[in-house]
């Protein structure tokens, strides 16, 4: 569509030596927290945001308290549209502040995204959009584009793994493979296990909603992931695996310690595929891990999240 414009970087595509020496093989990193609002959702969101813009709205509105929130936030300030976003009564007061520095509204409203969303939806009108977090066309085709971009770079892996909330990075990834010529490469997709909603329905063979979500990972907590990510797994080889919070937060502290990057748990929980050797990897030759960012953590409450963890024991 004329008139869209792009929002987010190009990010760096790095071989990792660390986690390389601990894969036995290649593991590439495609480093979406260098996105400028810290994490992979710009891509989508940044999309979306634009192609509305082109169509001429007048104001953006998430429902969304954490990465995607501060994504249309960010979004909104660069496009010159208001945006309000809606949280949940349970969002940081840390995460409301970096709303608010883009700028934005913040309206406190219900117990749960779901309610949160539902407020955030009779905001809308004509002229004024709600943004999804995940679930949306427009969405994945900005994540496409992150393996269009790796593609250029000439990389073509023997597995892509990423973490999976909602399921819009997965359908995305899945989107981008398809269009660049590696329909044949499988996935894997990470969660927690107080979070595993793609777990729980591939496990099942249907797609089931999970009762309570239960986790650090408050970025992979929805409690059923989107339609389209349930039908891609249908389609193409995705296999899924879940690790405790205490190997998400671990692993997060690791990957600060070997690439001086500071990510949240849901980003832990792909990284911990590889520091855990998970079976799924043994026989790629080259991976491409989705360091997929997130904002919404600080070195000290990893720490904190440790300690806490270690002395609930397992």
């Amino acid at each position: 569509m004329s008139g869209m414009v792009s929002l987010h970087l190009r990010t760096p595509l790095l071989e990792s030596t660390p986690l390389s020496r601990v894969a036995g093989s290649e593991v590439w990193l495609k480093m979406e927290a260098m996105q400028p609002c810290g994490s992979f959702k710009l891509r989508g969101i940044g999309r979306a945001c634009s192609h509305h813009v082109a169509r001429g709205v007048q104001g953006l509105v998430s429902s969304s308290g954490g990465n995607a929130g501060i994504a249309v936030a960010y979004c909104g300030r660069k496009l010159g549209l208001p945006v309000t976003v809606v949280v949940p009564l349970s969002t940081p007061e840390r995460a409301q502040e970096m709303i608010r520095g883009e700028q934005a509204e913040v309206i406190v409203s219900g117990e749960s995204w779901q309610e949160a969303h539902g407020h955030a939806q009779s905001l809308c009108g004509p002229d004024r959009v709600l943004i999804h977090p995940f679930d949306d066309p427009l969405l994945w085709e900005g994540h496409a584009t992150l393996i269009d971009e790796a593609a250029r770079s000439g990389l073509r892996p023997d597995a892509v793994l990423l973490s999976v909330g909602g399921g819009g990075l997965l359908c995305g990834v899945l989107e981008g493979l398809h269009n660049n010529g590696m329909a044949d490469v499988p996935v894997l997709a990470m969660e927690t296990r107080g979070a595993a909603s793609l777990g729980v329905s591939l496990a099942a063979g249907r797609h089931l909603e999970l009762e309570r979500i239960a986790t650090v990972a408050t970025s992979l907590g929805a409690k059923k992931v989107a339609a389209r990510a349930w039908e891609w797994c249908g389609r193409h080889n995705v296999t899924s695996s879940s690790v405790s919070d205490l190997e998400a937060v671990e692993s997060c502290l690791r990957f600060a310690a070997d690439h001086r990057v500071l990510v949240e748990p849901a980003c832990g929980a792909s990284l911990a595929a590889v520091y855990g050797r998970h079976p799924f990897l043994r026989d790629k030759k080259r991976i491409l891990l989705v360091v997929c960012g997130g904002v919404g953590v600080s070195f000290e409450q990893l720490l904190e999240w440790k300690q806490n963890l270690d002395r609930e024991g397992p």
